[in-house]
């Protein structure tokens, strides 16, 4: 793992990823790697764990791509730098626990298109949200068209990326893109509490959960039912489900072992 760009620490079943890339947290590719590697980490650490949350050291988020580099950029090699940085949010999309994504400061460009990868997504009021890579005659090709249209009506999705412009974390609320707006200066920590109810919960059955949720999603509604009542299905057979009911029946607290 690389420390000097991300970080993580496991408490009480819950991994913090920071993102420390000075002083905006660019999302250089290097960056990047560090933060795949931080979750191919997490991932072997997978049974202690039962949420994540990911954050940025200092004043943002992430506040998009490293432009210095773009003056090196040319098709061959832009394309290859591309499906690296899918095969990265694809691992954050589908790691095994829920992601909530606790932004500040800024979360613009490469970092929207993080925090979309990310399953939920904390703002703090003073969160400045959007895709100006228009302003630089790029759009977000990262994920960032596609996700977002998972999001919002292609309507605003079209506003957003045409325009370049900047919105509030209030906007970003109102138009889908984020699921709460903290009070100032507390994103991270209800980030936390939402991990912690999270981490007490059956934790095949949230596992299972992500997984269907994200198979399904694109999928005609038959084919999407078929994909829900196999992990349904599946869930009946461990013994945390065996628990959870008894624990229910006899009224007291549930001891899930993850099995």
């Amino acid at each position: 793992m690389t420390e000097s760009l991300a970080r993580y620490e496991i408490k009480d079943r819950i991994a913090v990823v920071t993102i420390d890339h000075p002083p905006m947290n660019a999302l250089n590719m290097a960056t990047r790697e560090a933060i795949a590697a931080v979750f191919a980490e997490l991932d072997e650490q997978r049974r202690e764990i039962r949420a994540v949350a990911l954050t940025g050291a200092g004043k943002a988020f992430a506040a998009g791509a490293d432009i210095k580099t773009f003056l090196e950029l040319e098709p061959v090699s832009s394309r290859s730098r591309s499906k690296r940085s899918h095969e990265i949010l694809g691992i954050i999309e589908n790691f095994e626990w829920p992601v909530i994504a606790a932004l500040h400061g800024y979360c613009l460009g490469g970092g929207l298109e993080l925090a979309l990868a990310c399953d939920i997504r904390y703002a703090d009021p003073a969160t400045k949200l959007g895709f100006p890579e228009v302003t630089l005659s790029v759009f977000p090709g990262n994920g960032g068209c596609c996700r977002t249209l998972k999001y919002v009506p292609i309507g605003r999705l079209k506003e957003l990326v045409f325009s370049g412009v900047m919105i509030c974390a209030e906007q970003a609320l109102s138009y889908g893109l984020i699921e709460k707006v903290t009070e100032p200066g507390k994103v991270l920590d209800e980030a936390l509490a939402l991990a912690a109810t999270i981490a007490s919960r059956g934790p095949l059955a949230v596992a299972a959960a992500k997984k269907v949720i994200n198979r399904a999603r694109d999928l005609p509604l038959p084919q999407a039912l078929g994909i829900e009542a196999d992990f349904w299905a599946g869930l009946t057979a461990t013994e945390d489900m065996k628990e959870g009911a008894r624990a229910f029946i006899e009224k007291r607290k549930p001891q899930f072992q993850y099995r």
